[in-house]
């Protein structure tokens, strides 16, 4: 059987979700806007849903709006923000590309990261100010799984710029990290379903009282105003279905996927010479494996690994086939030259021993083919 090990580009899709979704795909296929009976399902559906989603976030109900991904939660978040509020968006170097060009289109401004992918503080309070409008660190990074420290962000924010939104990416961190506690005092926060079990093509950003976002997105005022759209109601219920699922199950996945992790990364750093782990292990999520392969290029080694039966990824899936080296590995001081050789083996809920069995043998005769 083959081995997937790309959940952090997306998961499969989990039953609860599957069959929450199905009604909805089906028979109960109503416009939650319109007034009547069939209508008036599909709304109390999103509502159910709605209640879940709040709960997983720590969050108000009323505080939860329902999105088309992370992408677009990230951009309302940043754009939403600074158009109620004017000002500059500052975010770490390490950000998914959904917050980097969003905060560029701004006019932003990045803080730098260490060698280990942590922000670093220092130079965020440096560069707080007055005219800065909105804070944006990951809570977690989707291509090194390095845990950024959201409190202290929090906390030197409140200090310098008590009137400034402070934003989260809590989409790669939501699988692993319990967000309603670790980002409960982020006034917004985004996460994505298809990286917990849910479709893809929905999402949900919290905007916690007395942040405001003006919305991106106009039309029928959907979501308080702040989204217009028809809801993806199947979407919506699948998303809700898949977070519970997630956190019921989060404690015991962590510890055993994170065994696995461990497994895998101990096992190629010990069999296959010239491996460099990235990052420092025990500040990552649980599911993240990123190594650096000496004299190997990355494309090269996926496509071996491909025909091998092990699905993995270089970086983020969003820059899957792009020629410049990973924006997050330049950030942390690695040279082109090592970051050529980088392979992400991320684990999750599906990830078995047979799975990590397969990727120790497949990379390692990988590797050792392509040195040859």
């Amino acid at each position: 059987m083959p081995a997937y090990l790309d959940h952090a580009a997306t998961t499969p899709l989990r039953p609860e979700a599957l069959e929450a979704m199905l009604p909805f795909l089906t028979e109960h296929f109503g416009n939650p806007s319109g007034a009547h009976r069939v209508s008036r399902t599909a709304r109390r559906a999103v509502d159910d849903a709605r209640d879940v989603v709040a709960a997983g976030l720590g969050c108000e109900p009323g505080e939860v709006v329902f999105t088309g991904g992370g992408t677009e939660a990230d951009n309302l978040a940043l754009a939403g923000a600074t158009a109620a509020r004017p000002g500059r968006v500052l975010c770490s170097a390490v950000e998914h590309h959904a917050v980097l060009h969003a905060a560029s289109a701004l006019g932003g401004a990045t803080v730098p990261v260490g060698p280990d992918g942590v922000l670093d503080l220092g130079a965020l309070r440096g560069l707080l100010s007055d005219d800065v409008s909105v804070v944006s660190v990951m809570l977690a990074n989707n291509e090194v799984g390095t845990l950024q420290p959201l409190a202290a962000v929090l906390a030197a924010v409140r200090e310098r710029v008590p009137a400034a939104a402070v934003h989260t990416d809590a989409v790669a961190a939501f699988p692993w990290v319990d967000v309603a506690a670790e980002a409960a005092g982020a006034d917004l926060v985004a996460v994505s379903a298809h990286k917990f079990g849910g479709p893809k093509g929905v999402g949900a950003l919290a905007v916690r009282r007395p942040a405001v976002v003006h919305p991106i997105q106009h039309g029928g005022g959907q979501e308080r105003g702040r989204r217009s759209g028809t809801h993806n109601v199947a979407g919506i219920v699948g998303m809700a279905a898949a977070m519970a699922a997630a956190v019921a199950s989060r404690a015991t996945e962590v510890t055993r996927v994170g065994a696995l992790r461990d497994r895998l990364a101990d096992g190629l750093l010990a069999t296959v010479p010239g491996t460099v782990e990235t990052g420092h292990r025990p500040g990552r999520v649980a599911g993240n494996c990123h190594l650096r392969f000496t004299g190997v290029e990355s494309e090269a080694l996926l496509v071996l690994l491909d025909d091998a039966g092990v699905f993995a990824a270089a970086g983020s899936a969003c820059a899957s086939g792009a020629l410049e080296p990973s924006h997050v590995l330049t950030a942390m001081g690695v040279s082109r030259a090592e970051a050529r050789g980088s392979l992400r083996l991320s684990l999750g809920t599906t990830t078995t021993e047979a799975d990590v069995d397969l990727a120790l043998a497949a990379v390692a005769a990988a590797v050792s083919q392509l040195r040859n």
